[in-house]
C-alpha cells in the first residue's frame, strides 16, 4: 500500500533517476495523463506495467476507486506527461485523499521545468514565487496587478500561442523596463533562453513565433 509520485523527463528521456525507473518497474500499476505519451518513456526503459489514465478530466471521479485499490494493498506510481506530478499537473487531489486515509505517499525528486529555467535565467533565484499558468480570463488582470508589486522573482508557465499577449500585458502592469527571461524547449534539441525587457521579448517573438513549452522568469520589483 503506497503511492509514489514519480517525476518524468520534460524532454530528454535521459533525465530520469535510477530510483524512478526502479519504482516504476516495481509498482502494481502506473497512473498517467496520456497513455500514448507515457508509453514512449516506459518502452524506452523496458517497463511493462498496467497503465491507468489519470488526468484533469477524470481525477475527481477516480479518487474513490484508487483509494480502494491502494487500501487493498496495491502500490501505484503516478506520472504526468512531463515533470513532477502536482506541479501544474494532476496529483494534489489524490495525494490529499491518500493522506486522509493514512496511505503512505512518497514524492521522488526529479525533473521540474521551472527549476532549470529559474537558475539559468540570470535573474535572482534566492527568493521567488511560482504561479504556474495565469488565469485565462476571470482574475487574470487582478493577478497581474498583484504580481507587479512582488519583490521576489516571479516564475510562470505559458503556452506558445499566448506568450506574446502575456508579455505585452505584463509590460503594461510591471513596466517597460522590467527584466525577464523566456526559457523554451528545456532539455530538447532547440532549447533557448532569451533575456531582455518584457517589451523587447514581446517584439522578438512577434518576429519569431515561438514553439514548445515555455517558462517565463520575471525580475521582482525593485
Amino acid at each position: 500500500m503506497h503511492l509514489y509520485l514519480v517525476p518524468s523527463p520534460i524532454g530528454n528521456l535521459g533525465d530520469i533517476t535510477y530510483r524512478a525507473v526502479e519504482v516504476l518497474k516495481q509498482a502494481d500499476g502506473i497512473l498517467c495523463e496520456d497513455t500514448r505519451t507515457s508509453s514512449v518513456l516506459l518502452r524506452h526503459y523496458d517497463i511493462h506495467k498496467p497503465l491507468t489514465p489519470h488526468h484533469q478530466h477524470n481525477e475527481h471521479k477516480m479518487l474513490t476507486y484508487l483509494v480502494e485499490q491502494l487500501q487493498s494493498g496495491k502500490t501505484y506510481a503516478l506520472i504526468t506527461d512531463a515533470g513532477t506530478p502536482g506541479i501544474s499537473d494532476p496529483g494534489f487531489l489524490l495525494v490529499r485523499e491518500c493522506l486522509k486515509n493514512n496511505i503512505p505517499v512518497t514524492c521522488l525528486p526529479g525533473a521540474t521545468a521551472f527549476v532549470p529555467a529559474l537558475v539559468q535565467s540570470g535573474i535572482p533565484s534566492n527568493s521567488f514565487c511560482f504561479e504556474g499558468f495565469l488565469p485565462l480570463k476571470k482574475g487574470r488582470q487582478t493577478m497581474m496587478k498583484k504580481l507587479a508589486e512582488e519583490d521576489r522573482t516571479v516564475v510562470l508557465y505559458e503556452s506558445p500561442h499566448r506568450l506574446i499577449k502575456t508579455l505585452t500585458e505584463l509590460s503594461e502592469h510591471f513596466g517597460t523596463d522590467r527584466q525577464a527571461a523566456v526559457c523554451r524547449e528545456l532539455t530538447k534539441m532547440f532549447e533557448e533562453t532569451r533575456k531582455g525587457t518584457l517589451p523587447e521579448l514581446a517584439a522578438h517573438y512577434e518576429a519569431h513565433p515561438p514553439k514548445g513549452e515555455i517558462v517565463l522568469v520575471i525580475a521582482g520589483k525593485e
